[in-house]
């Protein structure tokens, strides 16, 4: 991922997509590659660099959204669906889209999946050694059309609409006449708004929630898309989706929902109340064999969530006697198990949800499955709520109360310098057992994950710290942004009692931030006052 002003160097692009192809696995000649993305701004010319690489490196066929449009989880479906060698997607994610924001190239794999280690590490090796790249030249493909073409007589191009395959996949996994009869009964005073945030899903929204569960106009709104997501940031949480929490507030809606730039991630919300995405997925995984005909039938395999998502899907497990694994930050660490046949159900609190149906975080599916939970919960008794919903789960499972602090754009220098002050201490002998305010230590590491499919050792995923009472705080530097680094602070707690169920987060946890902002220094390293983000 990268600025816009990056990709559109000289050359910049095409080396990109050609160390791409060069390093897919049996080489590029005669494969099949699906072809799309989030529509930000560059994908166009993005696209018609890759169908000119492609024709000049032999490969047999391109299957490309209309339009340049795929989302990350249609883009799974498509190349699962048409059996392709893999895919190109063209996304930066959740990040601001526009001639001075960012870009981004991805190669997904022939399960769906985003490439693991092996393969992004010999991209990147070709990347810093390439001196050549392949192409033919031709006229730029007409992408409007749905239908089949050639390029320069070589290479087949299937035009596809990027909407139908995947609303038609969602109705084999879901009970969607359950749901439109809950959403449009007489007596239902259930009211949903859907935000695309004027990301991909724009298209996909209107055809579920309009064209497919009989829902007026008014139940969606951002879902044009745009190059530059209508200025704003495709992320959906409760800062950058603030004209839907408006709107569900204002409005009295009963359903709130919004979807990121390329459609991996999601936000649930209703009146007065906001789901933490990490107890999102211990929700969908409790209610997954009530309500979804996609796991009433194959069963549930195993639950799993990265590392620093809170332990709610943990307890669910139990109670289920299902497996649960704690994996790395990274999708791919999910496909692995799915691939294997141990995982069902699993996802981030970064707001990434998802299950074995693709092999990527599925925002539109994590919508519907909540749409099934309350169409259920509603049948069992009418008038449940999104709030009633997470009582009854706390009622039974207890809270583990959750936020994350994210600090964008700070100086890289000051961000690993206090990566390096929170190693050392943690490295210190008398660490262990010390008290931090109301808190004991009792743990501290560098999380590492050995994949219990492959063997592969993944280190240094996040730094953490767990307490004598179960609470933890982790400090972790992500990579999902273009400059500058990203310092993410997590913290949880977990409660059983039911006087704290429906307290505020950031009050109950707020003794446990003092510490790890206390312990980490980070005002000092980064001259940071506040968070950009709290979740």
């Amino acid at each position: 991922m990268r600025r816009v002003k990056v990709f559109s160097q000289p050359n910049y692009t095409e080396n990109f997509v050609q160390a791409i192809l060069s390093a897919i696995p049996g080489g590029p000649t005669g494969t099949t590659l699906a072809v799309g993305g989030d529509g930000r701004y560059f994908s166009i010319p993005a696209i018609q660099t890759i169908i000119r690489l492609a024709a000049g490196n032999g490969v047999s066929k391109l299957i490309i959204g209309q339009d340049g449009i795929l989302s990350t989880p249609a883009a799974s479906h498509v190349i699962r669906k048409y059996k392709a060698t893999g895919g190109i997607l063209l996304t930066a994610s959740h990040n601001p889209g526009g001639p001075d924001n960012d870009f981004g190239i991805k190669y997904n794999m022939q399960n769906g999946g985003p490439a693991p280690e092996g393969v992004t590490d010999k991209i990147f090796e070709i990347t810093k050694t390439i001196s050549e790249y392949k192409v033919v030249k031709g006229d730029d493909v007409d992408l409007s059309n749905v239908g089949s073409t050639k390029f320069a007589g070589v290479l087949s191009i299937d035009i596809i609409d990027p909407v139908t395959d995947y609303i038609d996949y969602l109705s084999t996994i879901f009970d969607f006449p359950l749901i439109k009869s809950f959403l449009t009964s007489d007596s239902s005073r259930f009211t949903v708004r859907f935000d695309a945030l004027h990301g991909v899903t724009g298209p996909y929204g209107r055809a579920l929630f309009v064209d497919t569960f009989g829902l007026p106009e008014s139940s969606i709104q951002n879902c044009t898309p745009s190059p530059d997501f209508g200025g704003g940031h495709p992320d959906p949480n409760l800062t950058y989706a603030k004209s839907l929490v408006d709107a569900v507030e204002r409005e009295g809606i009963s359903f709130g929902a919004a979807s990121d730039g390329d459609g991996d991630r999601n936000m649930i919300i209703g009146k007065g109340t906001f789901v933490n995405p990490s107890d999102s997925i211990a929700i969908i995984a409790d209610w997954a064999e009530k309500c979804i005909p996609y796991f009433q039938k194959g069963g549930v395999k195993g639950l799993a969530r990265s590392m620093p998502t809170s332990g709610a899907v943990d307890r669910v497990a139990k109670k289920h006697g299902l497996q649960v694994y704690e994996v790395p930050t990274g999708w791919k660490f999910f496909g692995n198990l799915m691939d294997a046949g141990r995982l069902s159900i699993c996802g981030e609190e970064s707001f990434g949800t998802g299950s074995d149906h693709i092999r990527e975080k599925d925002g539109l599916w994590a919508v519907v499955a909540w749409l099934s939970i309350m169409a259920a919960a509603n049948k069992e008794k009418p008038g449940t709520t999104v709030q009633d919903v997470l009582l009854a789960h706390y009622k039974v499972y207890g809270r583990n109360f959750f936020s994350r602090y994210d600090y964008e754009e700070v100086d890289s220098d000051g961000a690993n310098q206090m990566i390096a002050h929170v190693t050392k201490t943690f490295e210190d002998a008398g660490f262990k057992g010390k008290t931090l305010g109301p808190f004991t230590v009792a743990e501290v590491g560098n999380f590492s994950y050995t994949d219990p499919v492959d063997g592969s050792v993944s280190k240094n995923q996040g730094l953490y710290v767990k307490f004598v009472d179960g609470s933890r705080i982790i400090f972790r530097l992500s990579g999902t942004g273009s400059a500058g680094a990203t310092i993410r602070l997590y913290v949880e707690k977990y409660s059983n009692d039911e006087k704290e169920f429906l307290a505020d987060a950031q009050e109950g946890l707020k003794p446990l931030i003092d510490v790890a902002l206390q312990l980490s220094d980070l005002k000092t390293f980064t001259g940071r006052e506040k968070p950009t983000v709290i979740t």
